[in-house]
């Protein structure tokens, strides 16, 4: 059985993001992948050819006025040089962003990520978890405590720097790299069988 490889395709303005890109490259190495954090807004052409050869790439960038960064958006449309060759299909993709505010508009960025995927012809993996903190017996320390489905979400305060970062939402982030690198594993052994 081969390693997964889960590139992890990311920006991040304040530090905040690259918090939760750490802790999905965490979940994913703790479940037996070989991993690539990839700066999007610093990719190099030797980071793009580790984009092509990876099983899955997991997209991240905080919220920015409702969508991803500009750096991640020029990310995107130079990914159309894959697209054109159909070199992502059959790939899987997820997701992950972060802002201030406890909805800040995340669904629209990680439904720009599962759109991109889409285009490329890779197969979405969803965060895979009930909503936490929504009972009385909840608390603000649940996996997915914002209710996240499409991927992991993660709120911090404007005023706070990275070290801020929820510890649930780091949680939820790394139970994310495990669910790529565990579907990843699946779908190999699937074209192994086929």
């Amino acid at each position: 059985m081969t390693t997964p490889v889960v590139s992890i395709a990311y920006h991040s303005g304040y530090g905040h993001t690259a918090v939760l890109a750490e802790a999905v490259r965490a979940g994913a190495v703790e479940a037996g992948a070989e991993v690539h954090l990839i700066k999007v807004d610093e990719i190099t052409d030797e980071q793009w050819e580790t984009l092509d050869r990876s099983d899955a790439i997991v997209f991240g960038s905080p919220t920015y006025m409702g969508t991803a960064s500009g750096a991640f958006h020029v990310f995107a449309e130079a990914s159309s040089k894959r697209w054109f060759g159909q070199d992502w299909k059959d790939k899987l993709a997820a997701g992950f962003t972060n802002s201030g505010s406890k909805s800040g508009d995340k669904l629209h960025t990680l439904q720009f990520f599962q759109i991109l995927a889409g285009q490329h012809g890779m197969h979405w993996v969803n965060l895979g978890l009930h909503p936490g903190w929504n009972n009385t017996e909840g608390s603000e320390h649940d996996l997915n405590r914002l209710g996240v489905f499409a991927g992991a979400a993660a709120q911090t305060n404007v005023d706070e720097g990275p070290e801020a970062v929820h510890k649930a939402d780091i949680a939820t982030a790394e139970h994310l790299g495990r669910r790529v690198t565990d579907t990843a594993r699946l779908f190999a052994r699937g074209r192994a069988a086929a």
